[in-house]
């Protein structure tokens, strides 16, 4: 059985799942330039899964549409093992979309075509993220409230950046000040945001 990888290492392991060569040539190309390490690089979405469970990668960056198992799946049977950042490519503009990475525990998601400024960007976010989601993980200890919660607090978010009109990372700081100022969970704050926005 292969060694994992220490966190350290294990950040800069990028499995590509993409079913069209070029773009998985591309994204590869990219992702080495900017010093991460490509362990794995498969057509369809089975493989994902279980090269994820083989690599232990730090970063999975998957196409939506592929054949034998597409993107939202493979990340929500990924996630379900083993929570990992994922970054969806899809091809289709839809306001659908966030909400569908979102419940399937992907972090970050890129329209098609994939640009080089588009990628570095896209991989912070989908960092920063998950790095917020380990935190809500270890408050909840408890993986499928952990995923619930992280739904919350991005749908919190989303009203407080348009409400207040603020930054992605301002509105999560706005939200973890106020759960420690109320001592109150995260996950609470977040459905009283949601509920008062309901209302207003």
């Amino acid at each position: 059985m292969m060694a994992k990888a220490d966190d350290t290492t294990r950040k800069q392991r990028v499995l590509i799942a993409e079913d069209n060569e070029k773009t998985r040539a591309f994204l590869a190309g990219q992702l080495e330039l900017l010093g991460y390490s490509v362990v794995g690089s498969v057509a369809n979405g089975r493989e994902a899964v279980e090269l994820t469970e083989k690599l232990d990668p730090g970063l999975i960056i998957m196409d939506i549409k592929m054949p034998e198992m597409d993107g939202v799946e493979a990340a929500k049977a990924i996630s379900a093992k083993k929570p990992v950042p994922i970054i969806l490519i899809t091809g289709i503009s839809s306001s659908e979309i966030p909400e569908k990475v979102v419940d399937a525990g992907v972090f970050a998601y890129l329209l098609k075509p994939v640009t080089k400024k588009q990628l570095d960007p896209a991989i912070r976010v989908a960092l920063s993220r998950f790095k917020e989601f380990q935190g809500l993980k270890n408050e909840v200890n408890n993986l499928k409230e952990a995923m619930e919660t992280r739904k919350l607090i991005e749908r919190a978010k989303g009203i407080l950046m348009k409400r207040c009109t603020i930054t992605e990372d301002d509105a999560f700081k706005v939200l973890q000040r106020y759960s420690q100022k109320e001592n109150k969970k995260m996950r609470d704050v977040a459905e009283s945001i949601i509920s008062a926005s309901n209302i207003i």
